[in-house]
């Protein structure tokens, strides 16, 4: 068993040595277990972040209709795990809304009054039906071409580069993990020389930060990937040699390739 099978990820596990989800007695230690509470994202799109300090770094976002179980209150704030994409962090109880209803739609365009991918009930020109998908992530993320960078952010409205890959695998039906470390697991390696349209390219960095471990994009054919850099400020293309020069510069590992 490896090291990182035999660690809970704390980023997508709901414990802390005081308290942890009663679903995990048994598998973490903790002082006490408790039941989650289901609730649901109640605006277009609400913050996640590491700590119950409203100014603590943020690390996640949560989408209209998405669910997040929460655990512990603390005044306005509680914390918990959105349980799309697993991460663990605090939110502003007044962003959430009871209960974890079963939605019938999913917002598929970039001009709707919601954000892309958030979960509705009913019927509209800018939502699709729940299990109808998109056929090309790299077309999703052109749609969001301009849309501005911001760390911690997952959404059509701003986003990292996580979320911009993260967004457009949701998009089409497919798992889409929170960080970059995350996404360098799915699917399955491939050399630069056979990168091509739709294959994920990843740099990761040792360090790391609050949120992120690491940068990744979507190659747009042979030598263009889009991506969410802080860099451009925005979802850009650009080359993947210019790119590649620019993060290995700011200490990035060597970009690694994964076809889905």
């Amino acid at each position: 068993m490896t090291a990182s099978a035999a660690t809970p990820d704390p980023r997508t596990t709901l414990a802390r040595p005081d308290l942890a989800a009663q679903a995990l007695e048994g598998i973490v230690r903790a002082s006490a277990w408790r039941a989650t509470r289901p609730m649901h994202g109640a605006v277009a799109v609400a913050d996640i972040r590491a700590d119950a300090d409203a100014a603590s770094p943020r690390i996640d976002q949560l989408l209209a209709g998405e669910a997040f179980d929460v655990l512990e209150r603390r005044g306005d704030q509680v914390w918990g795990q959105a349980r799309r994409d697993g991460v663990v962090g605090w939110m502003a109880a007044a962003d959430l809304a009871e209960g974890a209803p079963l939605p019938t739609h999913c917002v598929v365009r970039t001009d709707a009054a919601l954000p892309l991918n958030a979960f509705v009930s009913g019927e509209d020109a800018s939502f699709a039906p729940v299990g109808e998908f998109a056929a090309d992530p790299v077309a999703v993320a052109e749609s969001l071409l301009g849309t501005p960078h911001s760390l911690g952010a997952r959404s059509s409205i701003s986003t990292d580069c996580a979320g911009l890959v993260q967004q457009a695998l949701y998009a089409c039906g497919l798992p889409g993990p929170r960080y970059a470390d995350q996404q360098a697991e799915l699917g399955r390696a491939v050399d630069r020389a056979e990168a091509h349209r739709g294959d994920l390219v990843i740099w990761l960095h040792g360090e790391g930060g609050p949120g992120w471990s690491g940068h990744s994009a979507l190659m747009l054919d042979a030598d263009r990937l889009i991506h969410a850099t802080g860099d451009k400020g925005a979802v850009v293309i650009e080359t993947l040699a210019e790119a590649d020069a620019r993060y290995r510069a700011d200490s990035f590992a060597a970009p690694i390739f994964r076809r889905l």
